[in-house]
């Protein structure tokens, strides 16, 4: 399985292109309108990045990308180890009005250093959200890659599921009416997990023939241990009662259009921080 993950999840998220941009995708009207938004985390807790050069890993279709760009970045750079959602994100940022502002590079996150030569500190913030440390084996190297691109002084945004939600899955009991999910893996296991589910979190009506995945549950300690031991300070960390993407089936959606909990927040579904790389 360890040498099989890359190959995996690579086909996995190729399929998912043409998914995400087809029309039970991904609303990129606003995107193509020239005000592309992020979600309501995101948009909440960002603040400026007019001026700014940034790192945005495991962009996937560049939507974030050139939603940054819109915004006055002086440059951003995506990369991504999908060759179909590096070329996808190339036109929609042509599209979008951004082509001049933004970039795309074809990259495992661990090789990004050696796909960007000569980038070492080069940018003002990383941004990364949704979807993306589960998809890595190894949560030090990962901090070490972003802390390779930070300037001193420089920072990363970070937004994804919370670790501890990862720990439930699926229904749990028929009669609970706060839709409290069933037990799924312990929250200290590190060892990689290998699914089989051809369902897209976009588009309810796609099936995915790439269906087999293997992701990592990284428990909070083990993110924060990762990027102080990379030379990254914790500025904040917010937790939150709803998430990007439907996680369990009970959960509805807010008119942010995020997902929440049906009644009461029983436990955070994702986290945010901003760390800064010291110098």
């Amino acid at each position: 399985m360890a040498e099989d993950w890359r190959a995996l999840n690579r086909a996995n998220w190729d399929e998912r292109v043409p998914v995400h941009l087809g029309p039970g995708g991904y609303d990129l009207a606003a995107h193509r309108a020239g005000a592309g938004r992020m979600g309501a985390i995101e948009e909440a807790e960002l603040g400026t990045v007019a001026g700014l050069r940034i790192l945005h890993p495991q962009c996937h279709v560049g939507h974030d990308s050139v939603a940054l760009a819109q915004r006055g970045a002086a440059e951003v750079v995506g990369v991504d180890f999908s060759p179909a959602a590096m070329a996808a994100a190339t036109v929609l940022a042509a599209e979008c009005g951004v082509a001049a502002t933004t970039r795309f590079v074809e990259s495992d996150l661990y090789a990004a250093p050696a796909a960007l030569p000569g980038e070492a500190g080069g940018f003002d913030l990383v941004f990364t959200t949704w979807g993306t440390i589960s998809w890595l084996p190894d949560i030090d190297a990962w901090a070490r890659v972003v802390a390779h691109f930070l300037r001193p002084g420089g920072a990363l945004y970070f937004a994804d599921g919370h670790p501890a939600a990862y720990v439930f899955d699926g229904p749990g009991a028929p009669d609970d009416a706060e839709g409290r999910p069933g037990w799924f893996a312990p929250y200290f296991t590190r060892a990689p997990q290998l699914f089989d589910n051809p369902d897209d979190y976009a588009d309810p009506a796609a099936r995915l023939a790439s269906s087999r995945t293997v992701e990592w549950l990284h428990p909070l300690c083990d993110i924060l241990g990762a990027l102080r031991a990379a030379g990254l300070r914790l500025d904040w960390l917010h937790e939150h009662p709803r998430i990007a993407w439907r996680l369990f089936p009970a959960l509805m959606q807010d008119t942010d259009g995020l997902w929440t909990w049906p009644g009461r927040p029983w436990l955070p579904l994702a986290l945010s921080l901003r760390a800064v790389r010291e110098g």
